[in-house]
């Protein structure tokens, strides 16, 4: 997997376009966090340029003169590399390129060299290189551009194919093993979700560097990487909570959204995405601080229904009211944003309201239940303790009759001991307080 990271910092230049689709301030804007996307790769950002188009050029992206310009600006800056904050074309990388003579990339390209550089797990290392293969394999012509086009055909093939048809083959070969091998981890993240689902399951989720990670170490205890960097935590941590009345839930940290972000890199970290998925709630974090928290909901809100997960309850937190200049944003988002709470996880700052909600919600898919046993299955009473909160155990001449408190999730498993005869014929529910769908 190729990095952007060396010893000294590369030095990059930023392009952004302004069309009829967007202003100059949204532009800026996208180039503030393209910016940030660069440092976290390694490199210094000497220049920003913005280009105005009415329409994107087919061949250069910005036009033609433009990119002369931009060619005379990273040679009197000594600039290494050219950052667009666009996806290029292969074509469109390749003319520009030839033109400036150094590395020209775009923001998947970037956010692909960031998640490599982040990648922990099997699965992360997997699903990165995946995505960059992906993104490599039209581009390979600029990387071979010194040998023959002569592309395949009855005679030339095998030993006579050229380097750059050599290097495709390659490629498709290695990303239909890394697809069979993300198919095995993801059967085995199944497994191990199987073994998760008596648990009711809290997904955080929400723009990158919101402060996930950091709520999670404050509820926790747990010691994930916190860094003030994009896509510092690329791979999905999962710690158990307990909350009041000895709730036991589980606590899942996953990647975070960005803008602009290509359906392709959505598409290569479905399975660690697949977390969110199995979970009961979803923890929207966001960051109150942020010029562009609205902005950013609405790309969260985009990417959870992309994902098909727009359906599930959803509590919006709040982060980092402890930088806000403006009070009066809380009162706003406290009338259009429901149910939400207000916290700065980095101070500790209402967490304790945080945790009375998420105990709120989460009482929701709890009832009581009464369960009917025939004495041969006395042993079942132990295990009634470890999957609910027993309240009454009577034990009759013929039978046991054990009142519990149950989660919807292990109410469907006591289901299954009536239907194999365990709990005899009655399954009495004594009261229902709903659940969170």
């Amino acid at each position: 997997m190729h990095t952007l990271e060396s010893e000294s910092r590369e030095r990059a230049i930023l392009v952004g376009v302004i069309t009829h689709r967007t202003d100059r301030r949204q532009v800026e804007d996208y180039l503030d966090e393209l910016e940030l996307l660069a440092d976290t790769a390694g490199a210094e950002v000497l220049e920003r340029v913005l280009q105005v188009r009415d329409r994107i050029d087919s061949a250069f992206m910005i036009g033609r003169g433009k990119v002369d310009e931009l060619a005379r600006m990273a040679k009197y800056l000594d600039a290494d590399l050219i950052i667009f904050d666009d996806d290029l074309t292969p074509a469109q990388a390749k003319n520009i390129e030839e033109l400036c003579g150094i590395k020209i990339i775009d923001r998947s390209g970037l956010i692909l060299d960031i998640f490599a550089k982040h990648a922990r797990t099997r699965e992360a290392r997997t699903q990165v290189e995946l995505a960059q293969l992906k993104y490599q394999l039209p581009r390979l012509t600029r990387q071979w551009r010194h040998l023959s086009r002569q592309v395949g055909g009855i005679g030339v093939r095998g030993p006579g194919e050229t380097q750059l048809e050599t290097d495709r083959r390659l490629i498709r070969k290695r990303i239909a093993v890394l697809e069979s091998e993300l198919e095995k981890i993801s059967s085995q993240r199944t497994i191990r979700r199987k073994n998760r689902q008596e648990s009711f399951k809290v997904a955080l989720v929400g723009y990158t560097n919101v402060g996930k990670s950091t709520l999670l170490n404050a509820l926790t205890k747990a010691d994930v990487l916190v860094q003030d960097r994009l896509f510092a935590t690329l791979d999905a941590t999962v710690r158990s909570l307990e909350l009041a009345n000895h709730l036991q839930v589980l606590l899942i940290d996953t990647v975070g959204f960005i803008r602009k972000l290509p359906h392709h890199l959505v598409a290569s970290f479905k399975s660690t995405l697949e977390e969110a998925a199995a979970a009961d709630l979803l923890l929207h974090l966001i960051d109150i601080s942020h010029p562009a928290c609205e902005e950013q909901i609405r790309v969260v809100d985009g990417v959870l229904a992309e994902l098909k997960l727009d359906d599930r309850p959803i509590i919006r937190v709040f982060n980092k009211i402890d930088r806000l200049p403006d009070q009066s944003l809380l009162q706003y988002h406290a009338m259009h944003s429901q149910p939400c709470v207000f916290i700065s996880a980095e101070r500790g700052i209402h967490l304790s309201h945080l945790l009375a909600v998420l105990n709120e919600q989460v009482e929701k898919s709890y009832s009581d239940m009464e369960l009917v046993l025939p004495m041969d299955r006395a042993s079942l009473v132990a295990r009634l303790y470890d999957l609910t909160t027993v309240k009454q155990v009577v034990y009759e001449h013929d039978r046991i009759l054990v009142q519990c408190r149950v989660s919807r999730q292990i109410r469907a498993k006591l289901e299954q001991w009536r239907e194999k005869g365990w709990a005899g014929n009655a399954v009495e529910t004594l009261c229902s307080t709903g659940n969170l769908s």
